[in-house]
């Protein structure tokens, strides 16, 4: 029997989660197809179906759609912890943390320490492995505020699944946008949390 989910416009870990629970209902031999609008999807459901020692074969339709079809196996091993792993693509770093807690790069001209970060930050984008949190916070919440040289930048590094968030008390502070240009607005609990879970926390 062949059935189809239509994940298309949901956001990591939905499309695993959903797509794990139908697994479950379904009988050996049957296959899942699944319809998700970025790669990045398939990367976690190929992951979770391998975790499951199940048959994947995924297409791509088109740039915004893309097809995995999983077959069923019943022997298939249970893992009820896989979402959270799997919402990371292959070139991001677990548990790394970079902390930017000014908007210049290092002590000195202040006009060179701006240019320095914003070549900080587009570096971090050529990067093989990328850090899995980039977190911004004081003068930093300016990075990604609507003046800033660095939302491009910043905006490449959130469409390859690296977090990027900004304390919101700084935001207040500053008298910057409400909402920042690029990211999520966080606070100190999920800060500290952060900075607690982190294997390699990078303050440059």
């Amino acid at each position: 029997m062949k059935r189809e989910l239509n994940e298309m416009g949901k956001a990591c870990p939905i499309p695993v989660i959903e797509t794990k629970n139908m697994l479950a209902s379904m009988h050996d031999g049957d296959i899942l197809t699944v319809l998700v609008d970025n790669y990045i999807a398939v990367q976690n459901i190929t992951k979770m179906a391998a975790q499951l020692k199940l048959d994947i074969e995924s297409r791509k339709i088109n740039d915004k759609e893309y097809s995995v079809d999983i077959t069923v196996k019943k022997n298939a091993v249970a893992t009820d912890d896989i979402e959270d792993v799997l919402c990371l693509p292959d070139s991001i770093r677990k548990n790394t943390v970079i902390m930017l807690g000014s908007d210049k790069f290092g002590e000195g001209d202040d006009d060179l320490g701006r240019i320095l970060m914003k070549g900080y930050i587009y570096a971090l984008t050529e990067l093989e492995k990328l850090p899995q949190t980039v977190i911004m916070y004081n003068s930093g919440a300016r990075l990604s505020s609507k003046a800033s040289e660095s939302v491009g930048d910043l905006k490449i590094l959130e469409s390859q699944g690296v977090e990027i968030l900004t304390c919101g008390t700084c935001i207040d502070y500053l008298g910057l946008d409400k909402d920042p240009e690029v990211g999520t607005v966080t606070n100190m609990y999920v800060i500290a949390e952060k900075i607690s879970e982190a294997t390699k926390l990078i303050r440059p």
